[in-house]
C-alpha cells in the first residue's frame, strides 16, 4: 500500500517506481511507435509532459486542446527538443458536446488507428457557472466531455485492437480529492443547479465521476471480451495551469506541504507508466497513485453508482439535440 511515508520519501512501491520516479524514468526503454494516443489537454502542465515523454518514446501523439495558439506552442517545444516527434494538434473544447463530437469527426477524417486515450484535460475549483449546454462546468468538462468522447472514440478503439493485436489503453485522470465530495457522492437530482454548489465539493465529484467511468469502462470491455483496458489515475499535487480559480489558496497550502507537491516531470509519471509499460499488460479497472495501485474511496468503487452514472451521463447528452 503505498503511504504517506512513501509520499513523502519517494520510496518506490511494488511497481519500482513511485512519488520521486519521472515520466521519463518510468517509460526508460519503452518502444512505442506502433502506438497512437490521444491526449486531452496536452498543450500544458501535465498533459504537455505526457505528449513531449511519449512522443520522446515515439508514439504518434495527438493532443486536444481549447487553446489553439498554446497547442501550437507545445507543439513546437517538443519539436525543438526532438525532431522527429509524430505530434498533431486539434481544436477540442471539452465543455462543449458540439466540440467533442467535431473533433472525433476530424480525427477518423485522418485514417489513423487509436490505441491509446488519455482523458488528461480538466478545471479545478472554478466558481459557478454553466456551460453553453447547460451543464455544470466541472462536471461537464472533467466527466461529462470525456465521457461522450471516450464513447465516440470506442468503435475505433476496439477495431485498433483487433485489426493490431495491441492491447488498447484509457487512462481517465482523477484525483485524490475524488474524496471530498457531496455526501451522496454525485448529485443525480440537481447535478445543475447553483443551489448548495460548492466549488471544492464539485471538483471532488467530477473526480469521482472520473473514477466511476473508468471502472465501468473496464466492466463492460472485460464483459465483451474487448482487448482494451480502463484505469483511473492520481498525479499528485502539483501548481498548473488548472489551479487557475485557487493560485492564492494553493500557494499559501504550499508553504506548509511543501514536501507533498510533485514536479510536472514527477507528475505525469504516474499517467505515462498506465498508457505504455508493458508491466500493465491486461491490469484494468484499477487506481493508481505514484505509479502503484492505490484503494479508492469506497463510493469510488461502489459498481451500482458507477453504472447509476453510466446511464445518467448518456440521458443528459441525449437531451441535447444532435448538430
Amino acid at each position: 500500500m503505498v503511504g504517506i511515508f512513501s509520499l513523502v520519501t519517494g520510496r518506490p512501491g511494488p511497481s519500482g517506481f513511485g512519488s520521486a520516479s519521472t515520466a521519463e524514468h518510468v517509460t526508460e526503454g519503452i518502444d512505442a511507435s506502433n502506438l497512437t494516443a490521444i491526449i486531452t489537454g496536452g498543450a500544458s502542465g501535465i498533459g504537455l509532459e505526457t505528449a513531449r515523454v511519449l512522443a520522446l518514446r515515439k508514439a504518434h501523439v495527438i493532443i486536444g486542446a481549447r487553446n489553439m495558439q498554446s497547442a501550437k506552442e507545445a507543439k513546437q517545444l517538443i519539436l525543438q527538443e526532438n525532431e522527429s516527434a509524430r505530434v498533431d494538434i486539434m481544436k477540442l473544447d471539452l465543455c462543449s458536446v458540439n466540440s467533442v463530437r467535431s473533433f472525433v469527426d476530424n480525427f477518423i477524417a485522418l485514417g489513423l488507428p487509436l490505441n491509446i486515450l488519455i482523458n488528461n484535460a480538466g478545471v479545478m475549483f472554478c466558481p459557478y457557472q454553466k456551460t453553453e449546454d447547460g451543464f455544470e462546468m466541472q462536471f461537464a468538462t472533467n466527466h461529462l466531455g470525456h465521457f461522450l468522447l471516450t464513447n465516440l472514440l470506442l468503435d475505433k478503439m476496439k477495431q485498433t485492437a483487433k485489426t493490431t493485436g495491441i492491447e488498447g489503453r484509457i487512462i481517465n485522470l482523477s484525483s485524490i480529492a475524488h474524496v471530498y465530495t457531496y455526501e451522496e457522492g454525485i448529485r443525480f437530482d440537481n447535478i445543475n443547479d447553483e443551489d448548495g454548489y460548492s466549488d471544492k465539493k464539485a471538483y471532488g465529484q467530477s473526480k469521482l465521476a472520473n473514477i466511476l467511468h473508468a471502472n465501468e469502462l473496464s466492466r463492460r470491455f472485460q464483459e465483451e471480451g474487448v482487448n482494451i483496458t480502463a484505469n483511473s489515475v492520481h498525479p499528485g499535487v502539483i501548481m498548473t495551469p488548472l489551479m487557475r480559480h485557487s493560485s492564492l489558496l494553493m500557494n499559501f497550502l504550499k508553504m506548509f506541504t511543501f514536501f507533498m507537491w510533485k514536479s510536472i516531470p514527477q507528475g505525469a509519471a504516474t499517467t505515462c507508466y498506465v498508457a505504455i509499460h508493458p508491466n500493465l499488460k491486461g491490469i484494468t479497472g484499477k487506481y493508481f497513485l505514484d505509479c502503484n495501485e492505490f484503494q479508492p474511496s469506497a463510493l469510488a468503487s461502489n459498481q451500482l453508482l458507477g453504472r447509476k452514472l453510466w446511464d445518467f451521463s448518456n440521458k443528459l447528452i441525449n437531451s441535447l439535440s444532435k448538430p
